[in-house]
């Protein structure tokens, strides 16, 4: 990780679970995080706890779903700090959603955050890092193993499409990469249950709490270890998809 101490790093979602826990490890390794969130103020209470760490973590209330919000952050990464050298895709939205019952604006706030805000803010990270010449960039979507396989439990259909949606552009992205001969690097990692506040908020069950205490899951921390990895990976080496469960989870 020495060598991405001072770099810029982009992280989306980063009021809470997944993405705070990536912030703060980037932020401890000595690097400008620039924090994404709609809740800007748990961010910025992050932000605060981290302030004698080698980094920083700069909140910025960052709506994904909403393109000009996205534009927006990229001028100010790209004019104020010089533009992007890792982004991390963490922000995701989970509905129970029935596909013949299913409300349209939970089907909309999925797609419009899992996969086109994912894929805006990988197109203006692409473009930061490409009119600088950097070609040692690093772009980590946060996926699910739902987006390797149909989940069993009825509701979770249209959430699993958006995560196989992010593995096809993850390929997807690589290989163009790859024929234009940059050498910026892509990854998905693809968690299993992760005990985090998008579970309780998504998951139209009477007891969730009940639920994530019975069921053996991963802790966000967990993922953040494998995004430091990842990143820490030599540079000549392209690890292209972690998958992870806790040990005894079967799927949903």
């Amino acid at each position: 990780m020495e060598r991405w101490r001072g770099k810029v790093a982009i992280v989306t979602g980063t009021s809470s679970g997944i993405g705070a826990a990536i912030a703060t490890d980037l932020v401890k390794h000595g690097l400008q995080v620039v924090g994404l969130a709609r809740r800007v103020d748990r961010t910025k209470e992050l932000a605060s706890e981290l302030k004698n760490e080698a980094g920083i973590l700069l909140p910025l209330k960052c709506d994904i779903s909403k393109e000009e919000e996205i534009l927006s952050a990229f001028v100010y990464v790209n004019e104020e700090l010089g533009g992007a050298d890792i982004l991390v895709n963490n922000a995701g939205v989970l509905n129970e959603s029935l596909l013949g019952e299913g409300l349209t604006e939970e089907w909309s706030s999925m797609l419009n955050t899992n996969i086109l805000g994912l894929s805006i803010c990988t197109r203006e990270a692409i473009k930061s890092m490409k009119q600088r010449n950097i070609d040692q960039g690093h772009i980590v979507h946060i996926n699910s193993i739902a987006g390797h396989y149909d989940l069993d439990k009825p509701g979770y259909h249209m959430y699993s499409a958006t995560k196989h949606a992010v593995t096809a552009l993850t390929e997807g992205l690589r290989k163009e990469l790859v024929s234009q001969g940059s050498k910026i690097r892509v990854t998905s990692i693809s968690p299993g249950l992760v005990n985090t506040e998008m579970i309780r908020v998504g998951m139209k069950i009477e007891d969730v709490e009940e639920l994530l205490k019975n069921k053996p899951c991963l802790k966000p921390s967990d993922v953040s270890d494998v995004v430091m990895y990842v990143l820490g990976s030599p540079s000549h080496v392209q690890i292209v998809e972690v998958t992870m469960k806790s040990v005894g989870e079967i799927n949903l």
